[in-house]
């Protein structure tokens, strides 16, 4: 039996994504913790758990308990932006399922069908269990790569813990290209998959499946019986939910029941996951360029992260300006996203990101007074956590005191 000193002892051996879904998993079954969908919410909206211990023992589900929990899980075409707050607590994601939802909730509309394609492995337009299992090797092998090194044992039992098996196990993958360590695992995925087509998969996938317990997403997919298909309609709907979904939790966090957020509020949840060290600096900056709230809608809130999640083909634009020495001001801004992404900003939007980020108050954003930051939001503080602390009142303390004046 574990107790409190070795569960704080094995974290030192785990990643820093392994060590937030250990946090934040309630559930264990056979030594495999499992998240409810519940705790996903809360690992990527929340900067802890709401359970006080964060070491505390994950609650041991019995094989029946985790029975029920599945037939209660509905199939992928009742799917909808509320399915993780209806499931709650009745359902299991495994870890590597963990990876590959924090993978969806980063990606753009446009990758989606690049994310479809990678499972369909025999290219039929539809993606079965077997195909899907791949996620589970591909992510394991890349784990062992960053396993940190040290006592066996302790690592022994990490595994277990992640992945339900105790030693290490051969790989799906062929060898070729190994020693290549893609950036994230995202890019293990569209490296990897291309990899399986040419593996023992199809020999080896009926004892991959038989060697893990279904989960709440398996069955969403793929039905009680693993043998239905997912064609790309349902995929795509399932990752647009989802992002939708999250993005709904962490807006009416902040809302409290009116149909906008602040222009304060909307500062704190872009600067809550970034190593940014003087946050207020940006806060009071934004409070004196816009003495007066308008309010920041849900779609505009929806629209500046589906642009977040096409960073990377934005960044691309923005890196030609500062080739050229450049800033750029609002209206190229608004151009260049449209350009890249294809995303209409509103000029109020644009507007208070700007205030937000243009600290040296030139009306002009440079690639460091903007992509590094929101590169770390992007990634969820995987790259640099640091919470913010957050006013829970509707009106923060800060502008109160600027009314008292």
């Amino acid at each position: 039996t574990e107790n409190r000193s070795d569960l704080e002892d094995l974290h030192l051996y785990a990643t820093p994504r392994e060590q937030r879904f250990r946090r934040f998993a309630s559930l264990e079954f056979e030594g495999q913790l499992y998240m409810t969908p519940y705790d996903f919410i809360q690992a990527v909206t929340s900067d802890e758990p709401k359970r006080k211990q964060e070491f505390c023992k994950a609650k041991t589900a019995r094989e029946n308990e985790l029975n029920q929990i599945l037939m209660e899980t509905p199939p992928v075409w009742k799917g909808s932006s509320k399915l993780f707050r209806s499931l709650n607590e009745k359902g299991v994601i495994s870890y590597t399922e963990y990876l590959f939802l924090l993978c969806i909730l980063t990606k753009p509309h446009a990758g989606f069908r690049i994310a479809f394609n990678m499972f369909d492995t025999d290219g039929n337009e539809m993606v079965d269990k077997k195909e899907f299992l791949v996620l589970q090797e591909i992510f394991r092998k890349k784990n062992e790569k960053r396993e940190k090194r040290g006592d066996e044992e302790k690592r022994a039992m990490l595994r277990l813990q992640l992945y339900g098996y105790h030693t290490s196990t051969n790989s799906v993958l062929k060898t070729e290209g190994e020693d290549l360590v893609p950036r994230s695992y995202w890019d293990t995925l569209r490296r990897s998959t291309s990899q399986a087509l040419f593996s023992d998969l199809a020999e080896r996938a009926d004892d991959i499946s038989s060697s893990l317990s279904d989960t709440t997403l398996l069955v969403h997919f793929f039905g009680k019986k693993g043998k239905a298909e997912l064609n790309f309609e349902d995929f795509y709907r399932f990752m647009d939910n989802l992002q939708t979904e999250v993005l709904e939790i962490e807006f009416l966090s902040y809302s409290n029941g009116m149909n906008t957020i602040s222009e304060e509020d909307f500062a704190h949840i872009l600067l809550r996951y970034t190593n940014v060290e003087n946050t207020s600096s940006y806060l009071e900056n934004m409070r004196c360029s816009i003495p007066e709230e308008k309010g920041i809608t849900f779609e505009e809130f929806r629209s500046f992260f589906q642009f977040l999640n096409n960073l990377e083909d934005f960044t691309i634009a923005m890196q030609m300006y500062n080739f050229a020495s450049r800033s750029i001001g609002q209206d190229e801004f608004k151009r260049a996203v449209y350009v890249a992404t294809g995303v209409k900003l509103s000029p109020h939007l644009v507007n208070t990101v700007f205030k937000i980020f243009d600290v040296d108050r030139d009306d002009q954003l440079s690639y460091k007074e903007f992509i590094g930051i929101m590169k770390d939001r992007l990634n969820r503080g995987f790259r640099g956590y640091k919470p913010i602390q957050r006013y829970t009142t509707f009106k923060s303390c800060v502008r109160k005191e600027l009314y008292s004046r």
